[in-house]
């Protein structure tokens, strides 16, 4: 099916910009999956991306996304509670000395809790410790409809909006093939 899908380019230019916030009353715990494993970041894009249209690495290969995450550019954060995965971020440096957040969300049974804003704030603390000149986004239309107005919140401005027509399957895939 096609369907018209907006995308806002979103920045942050110095990190006193950054609004954060608490993680609520969750023992919520943050930390960088510092071994490369593509079956859990697999894991991580299918659950959170699933719900939200995320094709762009359902196609990867094992050998891709273990090149991509032994990459020194690239670290991912994750959120757990109790010892249950709960949300990622994933960043990238880029030759510019920016750094990209390429991939933010929360799994489904999370989503409404109030980690969102924690876990973002956590993930723009971690992209400025990587020497960032600059942190950056984009999000669209297909993706959660909180995405946008918590990247503003914690202090991110708009600085480019597409719209354009995208070929989407006739359904979400859920965390995998075949889920719903």
């Amino acid at each position: 099916m096609q369907v018209e899908v907006t995308t806002w380019y979103l920045e942050m230019l110095d990190r006193r910009q950054l609004r954060p916030v608490s993680p609520g009353d969750y023992a919520l715990r943050i930390e960088q999956a510092q071994i490369p494993s593509p079956e859990f970041s697999r894991f991580l894009y299918t659950s959170v991306g699933g719900d939200w249209y995320w094709c762009d690495r359902l196609a990867w290969t094992y050998r891709r996304w273990l090149n991509h995450l032994e990459q020194s550019t690239v670290q991912t954060w994750v959120a757990y509670i109790s010892g249950t995965p709960a949300g990622y971020i994933e960043l990238e440096a880029q030759p510019d000395g920016s750094v990209k957040i390429a991939y933010f969300g929360i799994l489904k049974q999370f989503i409404g809790k109030r980690l969102g804003g924690h876990l973002l704030s956590v993930g723009v603390e971690k992209a400025w410790g990587m020497g960032a000149n600059r942190v950056w986004v984009h999000t669209c239309s297909l993706d959660s409809p909180h995405a946008l107005a918590n990247y503003q919140a914690r202090g991110f401005q708009v600085y480019k909006q597409e719209t354009h027509i995208q070929d989407l399957p006739d359904r979400k895939t859920g965390p995998w093939i075949g889920a719903y």
